[in-house]
């Protein structure tokens, strides 16, 4: 038997002693042990929690992981405030739809900024340093400014969001468009493309994936912002009933919002790794 037979024959076996994978966006690898790894870490966390609130016996400061499950089930179908409020899900659905107005908005504003930013200079050199100001000013610093100039209604939560997310999408689409080779850019203006239809077609397709990672944090800033305008100035959604549960000390009811805004932000976080996924050839 010849070396290379040898060899063949045992990486063959060393394949199929490994456990199977499936590739997730992100190019990540999930094998069945990691996926029970990761569950396993859950239930340890959970039975810490149980641990705690055992020890510490008061069900106001931190309550059994139990009574927290049976309230976040109870007020998918009871409404709070009772008789004039709405129920959680109803709460958690005004704050997505708060949260896809905003976010969605300034993901198109920008990408559209940031592309025409670093497709001309002139406009780059202007618009930059206003970038540089704004960006490491927190949205919510914004939240008493808003409701003086725009009141307590939904324009000032949308364009709260819309603050927060801007700038992050600017800064992620010219750092993709700058990244883009210049080789794929010369080979669409050797066949002819316009710097227009090069934009659109070359660079922007081909900075899409990072682009898609702009709009992962921007998302993650859009939750931070619009749960807190919704402590301050609300009548529905999740941050108002987060807010308005721990002023009647209700805690139970106070971390099942917080386990509903956990559960949105990771499927909305998965269906954008799912776009990016199928947006990016090299994960296929």
């Amino acid at each position: 038997m010849s070396t290379e037979t040898v060899t063949t024959a045992a990486a063959r076996a060393t394949t199929a002693e490994q456990p199977e994978e499936l590739t997730l966006a992100g190019g990540r690898r999930w094998s069945p042990a990691r996926l029970l790894w990761g569950a396993a870490g859950i239930v340890l966390a959970l039975a810490v929690w149980e641990l705690l609130s055992y020890l510490k016996g008061d069900p106001v400061i931190l309550p059994t992981v139990q009574d927290t499950a049976r309230t976040f089930v109870d007020y998918l179908g009871r409404r709070y405030p009772a008789a004039v409020g709405q129920t959680l899900w109803q709460h958690a659905l005004v704050s997505v739809a708060r949260i896809a107005a905003g976010w969605g908005a300034g993901v198109v504003l920008g990408v559209a900024i940031g592309g025409l930013m670093a497709s001309v200079p002139l406009l780059r050199h202007l618009i930059d340093p206003l970038i540089e100001i704004t960006r490491p000013l927190p949205p919510l610093a914004f939240i008493p400014l808003f409701i003086v100039w725009f009141g307590i209604g939904e324009t000032s939560k949308f364009l709260l969001i819309l603050v927060g997310v801007v700038p992050i999408m600017i800064i992620a689409t010219i750092s993709a468009l700058d990244a883009v080779p210049d080789e794929l850019v010369q080979a669409g203006r050797s066949l002819g493309g316009s710097p227009a239809w090069v934009l659109l077609t070359v660079r922007l397709r081909s900075a899409l994936p990072s682009i898609i990672t702009g709009m992962r944090l921007a998302m993650g800033g859009a939750w931070t912002s619009i749960v807190a305008v919704e402590l301050i100035a609300a009548t529905s959604g999740l941050g108002y009933l987060i807010n308005n549960a721990g002023v009647n000390l209700q805690t139970t009811l106070v971390l099942s919002g917080i386990v509903t805004i956990s559960i949105l932000g990771i499927a909305f976080d998965a269906l954008l790794r799912l776009f990016h996924r199928a947006v990016d050839p090299t994960h296929r």
